[in-house]
């Protein structure tokens, strides 16, 4: 497929297609391109092009002049199409056209700009457009000052000042400046500086909002006062963090997409498998100036105060909606990463979604949420072998990993990639640097029921499984211990071994998918990672397991889902004979 030409007018008038710049020619042949474009794929006839580039002092052969510009630079690679007796360009993308659009966020803006638009391009046509771009690129910095002033952070406006010395809003913004700053008498003097300019220049007063600005001052507007400082609740990365070099980056890059309003990434995978630290790594490397809010929701009562609360407001409104909205008018055009960690089925995300233009989202939970707007959803898979050998080299050291290689692989091996597992084990080890790798492989690992003692690193490792298996339906329950005895099984032996008919049987091993206790295995096969195949396997002796319903208890409406979400529903009026008899 061939790439789309990108134009540049916002500095030199350029063009590249893929990494290849295209030659435009001469001055006025680029003028000629920049006029086109500047139409946003409205057609102009010659004889208008002839006007725009002229301005009426035109030679006589203008008209085959355009027409060879518009040859040379279809010869280019221009896509200049013939349309309503003119021409038009209507593919492709325009730096002003994404400049205009990005102008709610103003930093992503600006860093489009590559100096004086239409740099080399002249007439009256060319001017009035450049005039018109170059106020607008003023408001953009205005915009950025003013987000910044309300971030807290220091801003001096004396530069855009002089570059515009009758223009008032970068004087009122310089006045705020200074007076949160504590320089009250500045912030006055240049009120005065500013009245004594405009009266003698214009002959005119200070506009309203700059009047409005020094009476606040006089009166010490408590609005005035700074908000709340920059928050930063991430808790702190872990040290030992390793791998996911790609979906970091990847992640990275959704969370400041500045073609998305709200950018909402949602993470998922099974319990204890680095949402969360993901998350928190994530968030520290990515770009967001105005700050970090960290949010347990797991943990939270009231997950929209805090929130509030976070970004610097006291007074809380009465009502759910009034703080929703004071939520969103906070946050809307400031760099802020929200992170929501431990969503759930039924929690109500979207009241905490901010405002546009600006923040970004970043959610995880063990099972996707499908009622978020806006939201793209990634699965967070296992590590590699070579990167769960890494994180048992942080754990224990790289010698003692070095020193037995194919047992530490193997070792690796066995934790199915899960960090958690790694960790636990490698924390065990860490305790007993007499024991070599071979040892190590030797030693860990559940035992066998009956056993008189169980290692601890088995309850961290289990723990996460515990409190997941706590949120299944009975159905799901016994489906996930009974089924532990076929590290990999397909629908048709689930089917048998639950007595259940073969759609019921799909049906309720998809929900098990959801949770990711259990992994899709091609188009109808299922598999358990080998460390929670050891614990679900474990349940069954040593659990009180919930007792298979009677035929005559179980209808159409036993729900296999999980609290909170809309039910999955059997067909089958209950198991009968069979294994299910054995189970009951």
């Amino acid at each position: 497929m061939t790439d789309a030409v990108r134009f540049e007018v916002l500095g030199p008038v350029r063009a590249w297609r893929g990494d290849v710049e295209l030659e435009l020619g001469p001055p006025r042949q680029r003028a000629a391109l920049a006029i086109l474009l500047l139409q946003e794929g409205t057609p102009l006839s010659p004889s208008q092009l002839v006007t725009a580039l002229w301005g009426g002092a035109e030679p006589r052969a203008a008209i085959g002049m355009v027409r060879s510009y518009v040859s040379r630079l279809r010869h280019a690679g221009v896509p200049i199409e013939s349309a309503g007796g003119g021409y038009a360009i209507r593919s492709g993308s325009v730096d002003v056209t994404e400049f205009q659009r990005l102008l709610s966020s103003p930093r992503e803006a600006l860093d489009l700009w590559h100096g004086t638009p239409l740099s080399g391009v002249n007439g009256e046509y060319a001017e009035a457009a450049r005039e018109r771009l170059i106020q607008l690129h003023f408001t953009a910095r205005e915009d950025l000052a003013a987000a910044d002033i309300a971030a807290g952070r220091h801003v001096d406006l004396s530069e855009l000042i002089a570059e515009q010395p009758l223009r008032e809003r970068p004087r009122e913004l310089q006045m705020l400046a200074l007076y949160r700053a504590g320089r009250q008498a500045e912030a006055l003097e240049l009120f005065a500086a500013t009245q004594r300019l405009l009266e003698s220049e214009l002959g005119l007063d200070p506009g309203p909002e700059l009047r409005e600005m020094q009476r606040r001052i006089l009166a010490a507007d408590p609005s005035l006062a700074p908000s709340a400082s920059r928050p930063s609740q991430l808790p702190p990365d872990l040290p030992e963090f390793v791998g996911r070099v790609s979906l970091t980056s990847a992640l990275s890059e959704a969370l400041t997409n500045p073609r998305a309003p709200l950018p909402v990434i949602g993470v998922e995978g099974l319990a204890a498998i680095g949402k969360t630290t993901l998350a928190i790594h994530v968030a520290r490397a990515a770009d967001f100036p105005d700050g970090q809010l960290f949010l347990d929701l797991a943990e939270s009562a009231d997950p929209l105060s805090e929130l509030l609360h976070g970004v610097g407001v006291t007074n809380l409104p009465a009502s759910p909606s009034e703080r929703a909205a004071l939520w969103r008018t906070r946050t809307t055009g400031r760099r802020l990463l929200v992170v929501l960690d431990n969503a759930r089925p039924g929690d109500d995300i979207r009241p905490l979604l901010p405002g546009p233009g600006g923040p970004a989202v970043l959610i995880t939970a063990r099972r996707r949420l499908y009622d978020v707007p806006h939201a793209h959803w990634t699965k967070l898979g296992a590590l590699d072998v070579s990167e769960s050998v890494a994180l048992l080299a942080h754990l224990v050291g790289e010698d003692r990993v070095a020193s037995s290689s194919a047992a530490t692989q193997e070792l690796a091996t066995r934790t199915a990639g899960l960090p958690q597992v790694i960790r636990a084990i490698g924390e065990r080890l860490a305790s007993r640097p007499e024991w070599s790798m071979a040892e190590a492989l030797r030693r860990v690992g559940r035992p066998a029921p009956g056993a008189p003692a169980r290692p601890p690193e088995c309850q961290a490792i289990e723990r996460p499984y515990e409190s997941a298996v706590a949120e299944l339906t009975p159905w799901q329950r016994l489906a996930f211990e009974r089924l532990s005895a076929f590290p990999r099984f397909s629908t048709a032996t689930a089917s048998e071994v639950l007595d259940l008919p073969l759609q019921d049987t799909s049906l309720l091993l998809e929900s098990l998918v959801d949770t990711h206790l259990l992994e899709a295995a091609g188009s109808d096969g299922y598999a358990y990672r080998e460390p929670v195949r050891l614990f679900a396997e474990s349940m069954q002796p040593h659990r009180n397991r919930p007792m298979m319903p009677e035929a005559a208890e179980v209808s159409i409406e036993t729900p296999l889902n999980g609290p909170g979400e809309a039910p999955y529903t059997l067909s089958s009026a209950g198991p009968s004979g069979g294994m299910a008899d054995a189970l009951a």
